[in-house]
Order: C-alpha cells, then structure tokens, then sequence
C-alpha cells in the first residue's frame, strides 16, 4: 500500500478545527506498518513506535498491521503493499545479500534493537546446554518469522541441523510459545532480544526460566563460519530472576522502506523519530537501543539507509 495523502474535507472540520486551520483542509501522510503475529516482539515494538510517532507529529499516520513477520513483509515492501516494515536481521541480510532470491531494493529506515539469541527452558528442567536439546520438541518461533533463521546459522555453526537434530516446532502465532514451554509440549523455545515477550512470559511462570545460550567456545565456532552473527549481551535483569548478564549472539533488526518512499517523507521520519528517542525509551524497554548513531553502526552498508534518512543524519552530524 503506497502512502496516501488523505485530505479530511473541510465539512468534516465544522467548527473549531476549520477555526485552527484558517478554513483550509488537513493533509496527513499515511503510512502502512508491517509488525508479524500476535504475541510477539515485533507487533509490540511496532505499536508503540506509531504510538509516539503520531503522538509528536499529527500530520504523519502510522498504521501497525499484522503479518506472517519479516519473511511476508520483506516481499510486501517489494510490492509496495507495506510502506514500512519490521524486519529481523537474518532475513534482511539474506535479502540485501540476495542469497537465495535476488538481491533487494529496499532502504533502511532505522536499526531497531539488538537480538542476542537464546533458548529458554523451564527453570525446574534438566537441559543446560545446547547439546542437552537435540533430541528433544523445540519451538523455533513463528512461521515467516527471522526468529527460526537465526537459530538456523547458530545452529549451523555448530555443526547441527534445525529440523534434523530436534523436532523442530514452527508456530502459528508467537505468543503460543510460552504455554507450550510451561505445559512440557516442548523442551525450549527459541528467542532473541531484550525484553523478548515469549521469554518475559516464561520467566514470570510459576515454574521460571533457565536461559541457553551457546558458550564462548560454541560463539567461536560459529563465528568463524557466520561472521555477520554478532557478540552481544542480555544486561541482567532483563527478565524476571535474570542476576547475570548473558553473553549470546544475534543481529540488529530494522525498520525497512519500499524502495521508492519520498526522501521527504523518509526525511521527516527520521526527524521525528530522533526527537522522540527518549520518549520511545521510557515507553518500551527495547526502543532504547532505537538511535540514529546505533542504525548507522548497525546498516551492513551505509548506502543501504534511505538517502532522506541519510540527508537528515548528516545534519545532525551523526555521518559525515
């Protein structure tokens, strides 16, 4: 869906709306935001981003809508069926690489938040490591989502396969996940991120959550074969009864645009979206990490950011 220039008619605003306006109509800009399934990360870092986005300038209207994750919204951007969307690390790589399809268009809006990648188990449960899983009912996210992408490489790295080496489960929706957690449907669930929904709901269960991660020789290995994966850290207390830092891997997820969004509008965006940072911050635990200094850290190559972003990210001095 292109965005649409929606013009209110002047005799929708009687009253004191024409008042404030002088008589003259108000335009605003819509946009189409694509978050993933229900329940998980995605959906609520996109509500809360169009909730302090529309909060701050009227006149540009973001609109969340749920999708099957990065896997559907990377082709509904290329379709210009979403004018924005949500968009894991794993996938965006892959598509800006072009390994499997050819390579994508599309711009980078901003760079989201980290995902350091990690299973959890109930806290009462026997499984400590990685090893300790294979065998065993694992719920590997969402179908379409990055999620099972990421624990396909790390996995990989180490010399296993997703659905050869446990019995992989792929959810319907997200937030199914931890239920089948607590009920013993599954050994573990795959997640990734801080402030990860699926997790905080297993951790905050009667029975706990115990956290896997690959270790530091295991982050090695994989490493040398998937150098884009990334050494990042769970600060503690991520999650309820987390009392130590968790050192994992992962990637950064983004905001995309289709290819042919304005610069003016990606501009404005861009403004917008750097003079709410603290606000977003204080609304959403993950949004902290939304800055413009971490999307330029984060884009695999700085030509892949939106050129109105870039004009915007230039004045402010954050590239030069």
């Amino acid at each position: 869906m292109r965005f649409a220039i929606i013009v209110l008619a002047a005799a929708l605003l009687a009253g004191p709306a024409v008042a404030q306006t002088g008589g003259t109509a108000i335009s605003t800009t819509t946009l189409s935001l694509g978050t993933a399934t229900p329940g998980g990360g995605f959906p609520l870092y996109g509500n809360a981003f169009a909730e302090v986005m529309n909060a701050d300038d009227p006149q540009m209207s973001i609109a969340p809508r749920n999708t099957k994750g990065s896997n559907e919204n990377i082709p509904l951007l290329e379709k210009s069926e979403l004018d924005l969307a949500l968009v894991a690390g794993e996938p965006a790589y892959e598509a800006f690489a072009g390994i499997g399809r050819a390579p994508v268009r599309l711009k980078i809006l901003t760079a989201i938040y980290s995902n350091p990648g990690m299973f959890v188990v109930r806290a009462d449960s026997s499984y400590k490591t990685i090893r300790d899983l294979v065998g065993q009912p694992v719920a590997f996210g969402a179908k379409g989502s990055g999620l099972p992408i990421l624990a396909r490489y790390v996995l990989d790295g180490l010399g296993l396969k997703q659905d050869e080496d446990f019995k992989a489960i792929y959810l319907d929706r997200a937030g199914d996940g931890p239920a089948m957690v607590e009920d013993g449907r599954v050994a573990a669930l795959w997640g990734a991120g801080i402030g990860w929904p699926g997790f905080a709901a297993v951790a905050s269960s009667a029975s706990g959550a115990r956290f896997i991660a690959p270790d530091a020789d295991e982050m090695t290995r994989i490493r040398a074969k998937h150098a884009f994966l990334k050494p990042l850290l769970v600060p503690a207390n991520s999650y309820p009864q987390q009392t130590a830092p968790i050192a994992s891997l992962g990637s950064w997820s983004f905001v995309l645009t289709r290819e042919d969004l304005p610069d003016e509008v990606a501009y404005r965006l861009a403004k917008t979206l750097h003079g709410v940072e603290g606000t977003f911050c204080k609304k959403l635990a993950q949004a902290c990490e939304t800055t413009a200094s971490n999307t330029v850290a984060a884009a695999p190559r700085p030509e892949l950011i939106h050129p109105g972003v870039m004009k915007y990210f230039r004045e402010i001095g954050v590239v030069k």
